[in-house]
């Protein structure tokens, strides 16, 4: 999980505010497809399961890259990826593994 992530979840516990529930995020769900959903997800192998996040971790980085791509388009791709490192783990954290990024620009 991301620190922006993380720091937003906490700051929500803090002003009292939970995450919605599955049902809050899929009002336009029928119960009869929900309880075929859960079924399928329930008998779906650990190792598909491992797959589909490997999946899904994938497209969202190639999604990320796109944005920062688009937003940059003068940035070489080192830089491009230090940028990226920035969005998945925190400018900070990012700052110490990899080092600052060069321009004055915040990220």
């Amino acid at each position: 999980m991301s620190t922006r992530v993380a720091e937003d979840l906490q700051q929500g516990r803090e002003e009292g505010r939970t995450p919605p529930t599955w049902r809050q995020m899929h009002l336009d769900t029928r119960p009869e497809v929900e309880t075929i959903l859960f079924r399928l997800y329930r008998e779906t192998p650990a190792w598909r399961k491992l797959e589909q996040v490997g999946e899904m971790n994938t497209a969202v980085r190639t999604l990320a890259l796109s944005g920062l791509r688009r937003q940059y388009p003068d940035a070489s791709e080192q830089e491009i990826k230090r940028r990226l490192a920035d969005l998945l783990l925190g400018p900070e954290l990012a700052a110490r593994v990899y080092g600052s990024l060069s321009e004055k620009e915040p990220v």
